[in-house]
């Protein structure tokens, strides 16, 4: 089973815990880990999803939402959002279930066995986003947090609406250095309102005049110290220094690459028991004389979980083949960074003495 790959951002946060929580888009915060912990968190998540999904057949939705949501807080893929959605929508969590269920359709994947789900969830998101309000917000600078109710939603550019309950709410973004833009906003059940947020900067304090600066006016104002005087100038000669290069850079390449590869490990076991697990689930089905095709109402959960199973094998499987490739791509920029020629210096200085009503000194001048 192959699957189109998805660009390489978006499949490294859905891969990994260390980028989660900068993902430009509005849909559920998911906390950061470690770089270190993302293989343990990966199976850790694998094992709340399963759980989770297990749960859900029994209809027993409140225990399966607290699953499915620590499975999203370390790996907060498609699948684990849209069967999140669902719970939302069993237990009429509306605005929650619309957040998940379009994420899940925003990244839904190229893969013949979940085609058969998408209008599942395409029909369930309808229903939940007529219960509420959605606010397209958009800002004027680039990285921006944006918030709603003091809640932060992303940054900007967010890539959807962000659902809210119908009434006013009060939309923000942040940034160092810029002044806060912040807009009151009322969304009506199942509308939708923009807000749009230009940014300016920050308005900076005077500096006061350093005496440096001071000096200079009083030099050139009438009844102020003398000017300087420069003589003649003092050649010093050619200089051509080695520069020093910082390795910081080929570590942190080095590093990016260990990184991918451990990700693409993790991912590829993950894939493995993954499909491991709808083989033999299939294979259970079929021993009972089940289908399903048109499955009968008892095996419908159970061929729900065959689904769910290749869908996750096919998605880590792929993020397993673009982490190999970003590690291959770290490791050769980090050999290439190392193996660079280092630039030279060149040019040549001179010194000029100068000779100052309250001081003398030497001013060396130079081109390189």
């Amino acid at each position: 089973m192959m699957m189109n790959c998805r660009s390489l951002a978006v499949l490294f946060t859905a891969a990994t815990v260390m980028a989660a929580a900068d993902v430009a888009s509005a849909q559920p915060a998911a906390p950061q880990e470690a770089p270190a912990s993302a293989g343990d968190a990966v199976t850790r998540a694998d094992a709340f999803y399963r759980h989770g999904l297990r749960l859900y057949s029994d209809k027993k939705y409140v225990e399966a939402e607290k699953e499915l949501e620590s499975a999203w807080e370390l790996n907060p893929t498609f699948d684990v959002a849209y069967n999140l959605g669902n719970t939302k929508y069993q237990l009429k969590k509306h605005r929650e279930a619309a957040t998940y269920l379009s994420f899940a359709l925003r990244n839904w994947p190229l893969v013949k066995t979940v085609a058969k789900l998408k209008p599942t969830a395409e029909q369930r998101f309808a229903e939940s986003r007529a219960q509420v309000g959605a606010v397209a917000v958009t800002v004027g600078v680039a990285g921006a947090e944006v918030l709603v109710d003091g809640e932060a939603v992303g940054r900007a550019p967010l890539g959807g609406e962000v659902f809210v309950e119908p009434g006013e709410h009060q939309v923000e973004a942040r940034l160092p250095g810029y002044e806060t833009a912040s807009q009151t906003v009322s969304a009506a059940k199942g509308g939708a309102a923009k807000v749009e947020l230009p940014m300016t900067l920050a308005k900076s304090e005077e500096k006061e005049a350093t005496p440096v600066a001071k000096a200079a006016e009083g030099a050139s104002s009438p009844g102020g110290a003398p000017a300087a005087e420069t003589a003649p100038a003092v050649p010093v000669g050619p200089i051509a220094p080695q520069q020093e290069r910082s390795w910081v850079p080929a570590i942190a390449l080095g590093a990016a690459s260990v990184v991918g590869l451990g990700v693409g490990v993790a991912t590829t076991v993950a894939s493995s028991v993954a499909s491991d697990d709808a083989h033999k689930e299939s294979a259970a089905i079929n021993q009972g004389r089940g289908q399903c095709v048109k499955p009968e109402p008892s095996w419908v959960g159970r061929c729900e979980q065959v689904r769910n199973d290749a869908t996750r094998a096919d998605t880590l499987g792929n993020v397993a083949r673009v982490a190999y490739i970003a590690s291959g791509v770290f490791a050769i920029s980090a050999v290439t960074y190392a193996l660079w020629p280092t630039p030279k210096l060149s040019g040549s200085t001179v010194a000029l003495p100068v000779v100052r009503a309250d001081g003398a000194g030497i001013s060396v001048m130079g081109a390189w």
